[in-house]
């Protein structure tokens, strides 16, 4: 093992703890911590603003945003999602008694491809749930014309996806909703939390009802909600955060750029295309390993821990590998082997903010020491 210091896939943006105090000392005055207090309701409307959405609840975490916005829209039945993914993605279908369908990825995108959804349509599909993998917008048109085709909703897990624009506008639009995940390996994180982003206050007004345990006011419930509130301390957090966010952007801007650069001309070392510099969030930046290469994916990886750099395979193993999920028909290989060969190539090298690019460097020649050294793992 090496005695550098370690390198991780990623590191929370941090604000100065000063900058933090006053904040805090607001709350400590006031003593509301949630239930939508003052911080609470100006993170919504800061994020409205920078992202260029008309409504958007927060929450405590993504993963409750998923379970909820699936509840808002009274889905049942089937959706149809993708296996590549982190599991939250599904598990938010099972927590809602809905049977997940997958279907296989564009071998380029690594988005859901849409040309498999029509075949998985059945009498019992009610909705679609996509994931922009990587911040990488899905083919949303498609999409869109495949659900209004046969009346179904869509959903899209936003979770890597902030900040990112398609064709001029918010992706965050698409769709009947999209969930965000604040979490601390996020682009913007509110220490943890989440959102959804609705197209209407009518919808705004539901999900904000079932967040809160269905209440209206203290003596009325209209609906079986649970407790998914941002508490006041992320919502602060966030403010603060967004203050640096595009500052982040750009240092990641310039580490995506950098590796492309030393990366390029490496047999079997294959980036994801580049995203649209004005709309592209950089969140991740993961690279396929493949055979020409001459080292395995899982030698590189344990190369890059053995000098104590932490890439990561995500997506490594797909969702539809775990026990709740195998046995299920559309988990069949044979059915998804676009997503089968990316998860046994990928691998997502550090970027964040506070990564110069000497480390940057440092592990691209790592990369480039192993090609075609035709090392087993």
């Amino acid at each position: 093992m090496s005695d550098k210091k370690p390198i991780y896939v990623t590191q929370p943006l941090m604000p100065d703890l000063q900058d933090f105090l006053p904040y805090l000392e607001e709350i400590w005055e006031n003593k509301i911590l949630t239930n939508g207090g003052p911080f609470h309701q100006q993170l919504e409307q800061a994020l409205c603003d920078y992202l260029g959405v008309k409504h958007i609840c927060l929450f405590t975490n993504g993963t409750l945003a998923l379970i909820t916005a699936l509840q808002a829209l009274r889905i049942t039945g089937e959706v149809i999602t993708t296996p590549y993914s982190f599991v939250a993605t599904a598990h938010s279908l099972l927590w809602n008694g809905i049977k997940p369908i997958f279907v296989d990825i564009d071998p380029l995108s690594l988005n859901m491809d849409p040309a498999r959804i029509e075949a998985a349509i059945t009498p019992h599909t009610t909705a679609i749930m996509p994931v922009h993998c990587y911040g990488r917008p899905c083919d949303v048109e498609r999409i869109e014309k495949i659900a209004d085709n046969y009346g179904l909703k869509v959903i899209y897990d936003a979770a890597h996806a902030f900040g990112v624009r398609h064709k001029g506008s918010s992706v965050l639009n698409c769709g009947d909703l999209s969930v965000l995940s604040f979490h601390a390996t996020k682009i913007f994180n509110t220490f943890e939390g989440g959102a959804i982003v609705c197209p209407d206050a009518k919808t705004k007004q539901r999900i904000d009802h079932l967040k809160n345990f269905g209440f209206v006011d203290e003596v009325t419930v209209v609906a079986p909600g649970i407790n998914g509130k941002m508490s006041e301390i992320n919502a602060a957090f966030g403010l603060l955060q967004l203050k640096g966010i595009d500052a982040a952007r750009l240092q990641r801007r310039a580490i995506d750029g950098r590796y492309r650069e030393r990366l390029a001309a490496i047999a079997g070392i294959d980036c994801l295309p580049a995203g649209e510099e004005e709309s592209a969030n950089h969140s991740y930046f993961p690279i396929l390993v493949k055979e020409a290469y001459g080292t395995s994916r899982d030698a590189l990886f344990q190369l890059l821990r053995d000098e104590n750099i932490y890439a990561r395979r995500y997506f490594y193993p797909l969702i539809s590998d775990f026990p709740m999920y195998r046995s299920m028909p559309t988990a069949a290989h044979s059915n998804l082997p676009n997503a089968l060969q990316a998860s046994r190539q990928i691998i997502c090298l550090p970027i964040y903010p506070g990564l110069d690019l000497d480390q940057v460097d440092a592990i691209c020649a790592i990369v480039e020491r192993h090609a075609q050294a035709g090392l087993t793992p």
